[in-house]
């Protein structure tokens, strides 16, 4: 499993933009930047719709100011959900980038098995990235939602 200190692996994540779908690498994307990378077990789910997304939404600007230069949302999703998605949460200010099969969870040691309710799913989890380095890592309990919040990660950039 990723840990603070470690560097990202190698991944590709999808996203939806004017000119069709663009797949990111993600160590290139990332180079040079920090970047706060929170992940949900599901688009249109529950708590991820209800809570998660809307915490960072409503923070975007607060914690941009901190000197985090992206805000991305993952899931496994492909990148037409998390598209549609963000629209639907107003998430303008948050990269939502898709994890289609999983790769990127699993290259982080950090997915889980639903069976027929879903599938390999992310673990639900918020990081603060300095050029791929992870800084900061919050990873929730399985069905919990207490640390990977956006208020927690707004006070960590505060410390």
């Amino acid at each position: 499993m990723i840990a603070v200190g470690q560097r990202l692996p190698d991944a590709t994540l999808s996203e939806l933009t004017a000119d069709g779908v663009v797949e990111h690498q993600i160590r290139e994307l990332f180079a040079q930047k920090k970047v706060v990378l929170f992940a949900v077990p599901g688009a249109f789910t529950p708590t991820c719709s209800n809570a998660h997304l809307p915490g960072f939404v409503a923070l975007a600007d607060e914690i941009k100011a901190k000197g985090v230069d992206l805000i991305v949302c993952v899931s496994v999703n492909d990148a037409f959900v998390m598209k549609a998605w963000g629209e639907q949460q107003n998430a303008s200010e948050i990269m939502m980038l898709g994890d289609g099969s999983a790769a990127f969870a699993k290259a982080l040691g950090l997915e889980f098995d639903t069976g027929n309710f879903g599938g390999v799913r992310s673990r639900r989890y918020s990081m603060l990235l300095d050029d791929s380095v992870v800084k900061i890592l919050n990873l929730e309990a399985p069905k919990a939602f207490e640390v990977s919040d956006a208020h927690t990660m707004l006070a960590a950039l505060n410390a």
